[in-house]
């Protein structure tokens, strides 16, 4: 199925605050998920959503450098973090940072994501490789390191909010419902890189044949269907959604249009795995430039992953929506 009539808006939000350009998605009723990867992409099931405006790309360092400079807001990863909060927490490890991806030289057991991932004190937003890095000649780069709360209060500010994880996925499908990725069902078409991801062995071999061996300016790569850039690879992005192991059955959603991103999920939305630490998580949508074909093939519409609400990482970032009606 395909669907059209996409609008595109620039100009103020109605707080006055300067906005960049949106794209209106129609609503529709779309196949959700995928029953050809991971687990928690299925079942495949029906879902309708009403229609949005979305934000034509991920938020950029220069816009979240506007909403820093207008509000004086102080992210997660710029805070001392609580050891209350964290049990069992080395007192040297409670200092400000994030995660960064670190390269290993050589091969390394893929199930352990420690191996590439760095906890580094003075990584946020404004330095995103750690505290001797800055954002000159990246400004049009999607920003990074923002947790949960941090991307709530830019929406907040620029007077919209997060999308529904359905409400992500359709427009990710830039109107193709059913296929593979967000531009249809070839990886890379005619040997065209569709989007920011990993090429070569993941994650000591980065081969960067698409032009880029970390994130990219948010319009380097093609819009999809409905004009909208960026929904694979680049960046993961958050969405509204509670995270659940698996998506429910049709029956079960049909109240849900679009679906309640603050439902009863919260409750089970916690890490199995870290029963001490009770974070809750929420899904994120659409894979990044870590996503490899050897590694993590979430570089497509139906995936997703659990986020604890209170991490950032060099790979993470967001978008926004109004269902608000915009003049065009």
């Amino acid at each position: 199925m395909n669907f059209t009539g996409a609008k595109s808006f620039s100009g103020q939000t109605a707080e006055g605050t300067a906005d960049q350009e949106m794209v209106y998605i129609p609503g529709g009723t779309f196949r959700m998920g995928s029953e050809q990867h991971y687990p928690e992409e299925a079942p495949v099931h029906r879902v309708t959503v009403d229609g949005f405006w979305i934000d034509r790309t991920p938020i950029t360092n220069r816009q979240f450098r506007d909403f820093v400079n207008a509000t004086g807001y102080v992210t997660l990863a710029e805070l001392i973090p609580d050891a209350k909060d964290y049990p069992g927490a080395l007192p040297h490890m409670l200092k400000a940072g994030s995660l960064v991806f670190t390269p290993p030289q050589q091969a390394v057991d893929l199930r352990n994501w420690g191996e590439w991932w760095t906890f580094k004190f003075g990584a946020n937003w404004r330095r995103p490789y750690g505290p001797h890095s800055n954002l000159r000649g990246i400004e049009n780069h999607p920003v990074v390191h923002v947790a949960y709360r941090d991307v709530e209060a830019y929406a907040k500010w620029a007077g919209k909010e997060l999308p529904t994880e359905a409400e992500w996925e359709f427009a990710s499908r830039g109107g193709l419902d059913g296929a593979e990725f967000a531009w249809g069902h070839e990886l890379v078409p005619g040997g065209q890189h569709m989007a920011n991801i990993w090429q070569g062995n993941f994650p000591c071999e980065n081969l960067a044949t698409d032009g880029f061996e970390r994130t990219s300016p948010v319009t380097a790569f093609p819009a999809n269907g409905y004009g909208v850039h960026d929904m694979i690879g680049n960046v993961w992005e958050w969405t509204a959604d509670w995270y659940s192991p698996m998506h429910e059955a049709d029956a079960a959603k049909a109240c849900c249009i679009p679906q309640n991103p603050r439902g009863g999920l919260e409750n089970a939305s916690y890490d199995p795995r870290n029963p001490k630490i009770r974070i809750p998580r929420k899904v994120l949508k659409g894979g990044s430039h870590l996503c490899a074909p050897n590694y993590c093939r979430r570089y497509r519409p139906a995936a997703r992953h659990a986020e604890p609400i209170d991490t950032s990482a060099s790979h993470v970032g967001f978008r926004c929506i109004t269902r608000k009606r915009i003049a065009s």
